[in-house]
């Protein structure tokens, strides 16, 4: 009894420390050997996002919520970017450590994980950043819903790991799923309530939106920032189910085939 117990308490702890070790290569890979290369990691995403906020700001003063462009644009954009990156990093965990998952210790799994892990507190922390600033250059007095920005950004970065997780067993059996899946991902910024908001569309096209996962994660991320915001449509129930169904599907196939995926 003791002994099973012993050792069932370490096998979580030692998954652990594999998953830490693995965040740590994944900095040291994403920002080289320079100590403030993590900050341009950061700085970088930032400063692009910031730019364009100012652009269509000037060209789009009035926005369809609120009286701040800028800040309209990142409730949009930063949820989306969480998505994104975190479903992009994800997918191509396998050839990124094919050379670690030699080791019977680490698996694929882990490597997923600590992928996720990485881009998902990479990218909260710029939204931190951008929103603060902009709070703070405009002078804005906003009634916050944190409790609605943490179901938005989470609901985002759950979903990119089952669209990572599933594509990471796509793009190793069906190399062409890449290409396919890159052209079909285009269009997403537009198709996603990013630039406007969901109620000023058609009808017709509503009906069509709503089963866009990320549409209702950028209307949860935006009744979290304006207070006058509804977002009446919002189903996260529905965008959890679809991260959960795409995550458990990667992960059953990647177990049943780990020994096929890490010798290719």
């Amino acid at each position: 009894m003791t002994m099973a117990a012993t050792s069932s308490g370490r096998v979580p702890l030692q998954r652990l420390r594999i998953i830490g070790a693995l965040i740590l290569r994944e900095m040291g890979t994403k920002t080289g050997e320079s100590r403030w290369s993590y900050i341009w990691a950061i700085a970088e995403p930032l400063g692009g996002i910031a730019l364009l906020s100012l652009a269509f700001g000037i060209m789009l003063a009035r926005p369809p919520i609120g009286h701040n462009f800028p800040l309209f644009y990142a409730t949009g954009v930063m949820p989306f970017s969480l998505y994104s990156a975190v479903a992009a990093k994800i997918a191509n965990s396998l050839p990124a450590n094919r050379g670690l998952l030699t080791y019977p210790v680490v698996t694929i799994l882990d490597t997923i994980l600590a992928r996720w892990i990485l881009e998902t507190l990479t990218n909260i922390l710029v939204a931190i950043v951008l929103f603060a600033s902009i709070i703070w250059i405009y002078d804005l007095h906003l009634l916050l819903r944190y409790d609605r920005l943490i179901h938005a950004f989470g609901a985002a970065s759950l979903l990119g790991l089952g669209m990572g997780t599933l594509n990471c067993v796509l793009f190793f059996y069906f190399p062409i799923w890449r290409n396919i899946w890159s052209i079909l991902n285009r269009p997403m910024f537009l198709v996603s309530a990013v630039m406007f908001t969901f109620e000023s569309l058609p009808g017709d096209v509503r009906s069509w939106m709503q089963y866009n996962p990320l549409v209702h994660i950028v209307g949860e991320a935006r009744v979290g920032i304006f207070g006058t915001y509804r977002g009446s449509y919002v189903d996260l129930p529905y965008v959890l189910g679809i991260a959960a169904t795409l995550f458990l599907v990667g992960a059953v196939l990647i177990q049943r085939n780990h020994a096929r995926l890490i010798q290719n």
